[in-house]
């Protein structure tokens, strides 16, 4: 949504927080509010965000986190909306006030628990709390008036409307429409999805069809127009000449668009600070506005609209100053174009803002005068400065831009010999601004690769490395984290006390031990936490652990405010995520591992079981000497007729019989296949010298043994008749047997 990468190196102004609605300096000095930096009782603020970095939540948490260090207080982060993080309970027992930032999920059990909270980014709709929104009002309508100063009069405007600051800007649309004298044609307001460049480029087809009789658009964000920009030029749309384009945010990418895109910028450390003035006020107890702040926003004009961009930016500054506050005024002047959307504060120096400034402006008279040149090592320090202030290009050419037309403004015509010193001195400037811009674009580089480096070994540790490894945290040796702390929640399900599962610090201050209990509300335990955190030097970032299936408890980490690089889904986030799947990887092999224990067992009791139904199945009893009886009971099906005929050429081998009584009495029924089976098992068992009778077959089953080949298998009619008959001639047999031998 925003510049993710626009912000200030040096410390700012406390006028800068002086903002329409909020106290004075005056009052806050009076208040106590804004503690200089090592005053006593040093507030907590916490901040819920759904994102920790991005172009949006990054400068605004580090908007929050400067101004309450410029303070001497300290900042707590939650990563989440408040139901998911249980804002309410979360270090209850540390913040004295919280921040909620656009997500509202869970905050009327925030506003029960009686902490003083405000909003950011938006305003809930069902609770009546202080907000801190930028002017979108404001900087719509001075979007709209532009475009109908280039004399546009059907004008769109496109985003996406389930976002509360996209909702006010287009009723402010609305509202300057009407304002000017213009109909509203509810046509040419066109929804889209989301606030990125998906989102513009989707909706391209709709605004096409709308052209040429629509001529110009405002975009709910830069994003959106960016996308939109993409897609009309592929279409052959010529930018501006046929359609003019205006977002808002001005975004990072704005400036380098094809045409550069016009936008309304906003500074997003500036509501964060904001934010923190308003929750500190209201902590100390002070009179603050019922409804929040509104942000200054500023229309930044480039060729997207059809404007000469800097020139119509120079001109719209103030007349020179008196010849004795020339380099006073001109200094202000270069910062003022640093800094916009704000003046800077008639009590603050230029050289509060950028140090360096009084001596580029005097190096500047230097040369006019015919002095030595400028050194171009001097005026590159001097420009890195400013680099660090605003990214900029336009702003950053801006500055030199205005010392060339200086003596024309003041009526002040140059001699041929000074006006070629001033124009090597105005080179010297512009190559100090491209070289240090591309510095800052090659350190911009080199923390990517640093980025990329870090999770590439914290991904390795996270997903390859052991239990031991992840747990005690020794992975955020190779990150700027100074401090960390691994809590998992006893019981997941009441999420009420965590236990430490491990800890990290590098500077040797103090980690709770393995094992310890902490409750929700102290947590992290303040007297465990190292002094960067304490003295607000760094934030603390909570950062709830959670995988598919379950909700582990919660990273702390101590370090430096994340800046935005790569998207709204930053390096902690990250590691969040594969923390929270190493410990899902290692909970499922746990299972695993005890499902193949019990899959083990499973299996051995199975397999007795088999053996034991095997065995019942086909019973052998040793009924006479040399006559074996095999009761069956139940169905025979092909399965089990050759059970029978192995345990019967077992039983034969192993008991030496002469005689095997097959009992069918428990047999409903016998088939051709099972008979010719038993045709088999007699056939087998005379080849080992024994003889098989069947006992028990009825006349239903006798018939199913017709035109069956039995071999030497004879029946009986039951088991007393069969050993009626057996018994005497087996006696003879044996002996017969016996003398044999």
């Amino acid at each position: 949504m925003g510049q993710g990468r626009q912000r200030s190196g040096v410390p700012l102004p406390e006028q800068w927080g002086d903002l329409p609605g909020t106290a004075s300096r005056q009052a806050r000095r009076a208040s106590g509010v804004a503690a200089p930096r090592g005053a006593a009782s040093p507030r907590t603020i916490g901040v819920v965000a759904p994102f920790l970095s991005g172009a949006f939540w990054g400068p605004v948490l580090i908007g929050i986190h400067e101004a309450a260090q410029h303070r001497g207080h300290r900042t707590l982060v939650l990563r989440g909306t408040p139901s998911e993080v249980q804002a309410p309970s979360l270090g209850r027992e540390q913040v004295d006030g919280w921040i909620v930032v656009i997500e509202f999920d869970g905050l009327s059990e925030l506003a029960r628990a009686g902490v003083p909270f405000i909003t950011l980014g938006a305003r809930p709709a069902d609770i009546d709390c202080p907000a801190v929104l930028p002017d979108n009002h404001g900087g719509v309508r001075s979007a709209v008036l532009h475009l109908i100063e280039h004399g546009h009069r059907r004008i769109a405007f496109v985003g996406n409307f389930a976002a509360y600051d996209v909702r006010e800007r287009r009723d402010a649309y609305k509202d300057t429409l009407a304002e000017a004298g213009l109909p509203f044609d509810p046509a040419l307001v066109i929804p889209c999805d989301n606030n990125m460049y998906s989102g513009g480029r989707a909706v391209a087809p709709e605004l096409l069809a709308r052209l040429p009789g629509c001529t110009a658009a405002v975009f709910g964000t830069d994003k959106n127009a960016l996308g939109m920009m993409s897609a009309l030029k592929a279409a052959g749309v010529r930018l501006p000449e046929d359609f003019a384009i205006i977002g808002f945010d001005d975004v990072a990418e704005a400036q380098s668009a094809d045409p550069p895109l016009t936008t309304v910028r906003q500074r997003f450390e500036m509501m964060g600070s904001a934010a923190c003035e308003l929750i500190l006020t209201m902590i100390a107890g002070e009179p603050f506005p019922a409804g929040g702040v509104r942000t200054a926003n500023a229309l930044i004009q480039r060729s997207s609209c059809g404007c000469n961009v800097i020139q119509n930016f120079l001109d719209a500054t103030a007349s020179p100053a008196p010849e004795e506050d020339a380099e006073d005024a001109v200094a202000r002047q270069m910062v003022e174009l640093l800094i916009l959307p704000r003046p800077l504060p008639p009590d603050t120096p230029p050289t509060d803002v950028w140090p360096a400034v009084a001596r580029v402006v005097d190096m500047y008279f230097s040369v006019l005068r015919g002095g030595a040149p400028a050194p171009a090592a001097e005026l590159e320090r001097a420009y890195r400065q400013a680099v660090d202030i605003t990214p900029d290009l336009g702003a950053l050419l801006a500055t030199a831009r205005l010392l060339g037309q200086l003596p024309e403004r003041r009526g002040a015509p140059l001699d041929a010999a000074a006006r070629r010193r001033m124009e090597d001195f105005l080179e010297l400037a512009r190559l100090a601004i491209a070289r240090a811009r591309l510095a800052a674009e090659t350190q911009y580089v080199h923390q990517l690769g640093v980025l990329a480096r870090t999770n590439y070994e914290v991904s390795f540790t996270l997903l390859g490395g052991t239990q031991q490894e992840y747990r005690s945290l020794s992975w955020l040796e190779t990150t700027t984290v100074v401090w960390g702390c691994l809590a998992l929640w006893e019981d997941p399900a009441a999420r009420a006390e965590l236990v430490i599962a491990g800890a990290y610090s590098r500077d040797g201050s103090p980690v709770p031990p393995d094992g310890s209990r902490c409750g929700l509300e102290a947590f992290p335990p303040a007297e465990m936490l190292p002094p960067s955190a304490t003295d607000g030097t760094y934030s603390v970032f909570l950062l709830p652990i959670r995988s598919a299936q379950r909700d582990w408890g919660i990273l702390a980490i101590v370090g430096p405010t994340h800046v935005a690089m790569t998207g709204d889904e930053g390096t902690v986030a990250i590691w969040g995520t594969l923390l929270g799947a190493a410990l899902e990887r290692d909970a499922l092999v746990e299972s695993l591992s005890a499902q193949h224990v019990d899959l083990q067992k499973a299996y051995a009791s199975e397999r007795a079981l088999s053996e034991t139904v095997r065995e019942l199945g086909c019973p052998l009893i040793p009924l006479l000497p040399g006559v074996l009886l095999v009761p069956l009971i139940g169905m025979i099906d092909g399965g089990r007729a050759q059970q029978v005929l192995e345990k019967v050429a077992e039983g034969v081998s192993r008991h030496e019989a002469l005689c095997v009584l097959l009992d069918l009495t428990g047999v409903p029924f016998v088939d051709a296949q099972v008979a010719h089976s038993l045709g088999m098992t007699s056939r087998a068992a005379a080849m080992l010298g024994a003889r098989v009778y069947l006992v028990g077959v009825r006349p239903d089953i006798a018939r199913s043994l017709v035109d069956v080949d039995l071999g030497a298998l004879a029946t009986f009619s039951s088991l007393s008749a069969a050993l009626r008959e057996l018994a005497p001639a087996r006696g003879r047999s044996l002996k017969a047997r016996r003398g044999a031998r």
